[in-house]
């Protein structure tokens, strides 16, 4: 059996040791058809930079998985594709890595480790490279389908040590990344003091998602210490909104003062 490269989890390593920004565009295959995408936009990432795609959504079994992701990596051969798994049936050996996510934040057993048992030899069989992530869902109160699908409430932008504290946590039991996420369609984005506590405190790579709905939300994530942001819903409402980003990225990357 191959043994799994590590190039994802050196690319955002590389991210963060080098204090450089990055952007995923996390795929919903139970909202985006990803043959329903012209051409002409995957044509258009070329030369712009996109780090990293994402695939995954709260459903548990999304027909046709493989065929999905095997889509995907044939349009873009050069960016890594990471599965960002609703449940144990979403892995598939046609992705690169996948994110082994224990979500903290909850403490519901189904998803802190039921969930990552029951993967676990697909995962193995499948020789995806596994990023051990603690998972921390955190916004202003809003319940969106993560929290309704893992049958948890999540922690609250103004209960920063508590955050901070469960994301040490997931340092010390020895997880290798972070990710803050305020929720798919969350209209409330995880607060930058949040954001710059946890990037402070915890000294790994910090990924920030949910409720990003415009440049000014992006970019205080960035400046809050965000290594690598994933952008989604707005996408699909606007595809011409990842270009922004991605250019927003460039800008950052190399130095220049955004507005």
């Amino acid at each position: 059996m191959p043994t799994p490269s590590k190039k994802v989890s050196k690319k955002i390593q590389h991210l963060f040791e080098n204090q450089k920004k990055g952007v995923a565009w996390l795929i919903d295959p139970g909202k985006l058809k990803a043959e329903a995408i012209p051409s002409t936009f995957w044509e258009s990432l070329d030369g712009l930079e996109l780090d990293f795609i994402f695939i995954g959504g709260s459903q548990d079994e999304i027909a046709d998985f493989d065929a999905f992701v095997r889509f995907i990596k044939e349009q873009v051969s050069d960016i890594p594709v990471v599965l960002f798994p609703g449940s144990h049936q979403q892995v598939s050996s046609e992705a690169d890595a996948i994110l082994f996510l224990s979500l903290l934040s909850g403490k519901n057993p189904e998803y802190l480790i039921t969930q990552q048992v029951r993967a676990a030899q697909s995962i193995k069989k499948a020789s995806l490279e596994a990023l051990p992530t603690a998972y921390i869902l955190v916004n202003d109160g809003e319940i969106c389908s993560v929290h309704r699908k893992s049958e948890t409430l999540p922690l609250l932008n103004q209960d920063v040590e508590l955050i901070v504290d469960t994301a040490l946590a997931g340092k010390f039991l020895g997880m290798d990344f972070c990710y803050l996420d305020a929720g798919s369609g969350a209209s409330s984005k995880v607060a930058p003091q949040v954001i710059q506590r946890v990037s402070e405190e915890i000294m790994i790579p910090l990924i920030v998602g949910g409720g990003l709905t415009n440049l000014q939300k992006v970019h205080e994530s960035f400046e809050g210490g965000a290594d690598l942001v994933v952008i989604g819903n707005q996408i699909e409402k606007d595809p011409s909104f990842l270009t922004e980003v991605l250019n927003l990225k460039r800008f950052l990357n190399a130095g220049l003062h955004v507005n």
